[in-house]
């Protein structure tokens, strides 16, 4: 009998197989790395957008407690108080600023810069130094329904709720509470 040289052994067809199974099992594991990681950066996107939005600050109205370019985190759930950073919408910017009356209080600011809130001096640890500051609103003044009044802890170059052009923020505007500084890493923890 004759041999035939062009058809493959045993071993050969074996080690093809090998090489097939080799072929799909890797491309399916391609397939399940590809479609986790895009499962889990839409889940990555919709918490920082629902949940906890991501901010770089800009500027420095908000120095000492917040140095320009850090990166923060928000929590949108969180139930704003006195005393809380904020960011929120403002002439299609996002600002930062320091909660300082809330519905009903009563501000008032004396000529060196002290808040007086509810007829009593605030204690301000955070600033620096007192400065009056770009003020243009009637003093003292009463903290509407549904309303912040905000102020920059560096009051000699924040404009804020002391000016009509910013005034009180209303609470649709407010995008959350800073509860984080992420980055960089030196200044990781609460602000």
């Amino acid at each position: 009998m004759k041999e035939r040289r062009d058809l493959p052994t045993t071993g050969q067809l074996a080690e093809e197989m090998r090489r097939l199974q080799y072929g799909e099992r890797f491309a399916k594991s391609v397939l399940h790395t590809v479609s986790s990681l895009i499962v889990a950066a839409a889940a990555a996107v919709l918490i920082s957008t629902m949940l906890l939005p991501v901010l770089r600050v800009t500027g420095a109205s908000m120095t000492p407690t917040l140095q320009n370019d850090e990166i923060l985190l928000c929590n949108k759930l969180r139930n704003v108080q006195r005393g809380d950073i904020i960011a929120f919408y403002y002439n299609n910017k996002v600002l930062l600023k320091r909660v300082i009356g809330t519905a009903g209080d009563k501000i008032d600011i004396e000529e060196d810069g002290t808040v007086i809130l509810n007829g009593e001096p605030l204690d301000e640890p955070y600033i620096q130094e007192s400065d009056y500051g770009e003020c243009d609103i009637d003093l003292p003044y009463q903290v509407p329904e549904n309303r912040y009044f905000v102020m920059g802890d560096h009051r000699a170059v924040s404009v804020d709720s002391r000016s009509t052009s910013v005034g009180c923020i209303s609470e649709e505007n407010v995008i959350g509470a800073v509860f984080l500084k992420i980055w960089p890493l030196r200044s990781f923890g609460k602000p």
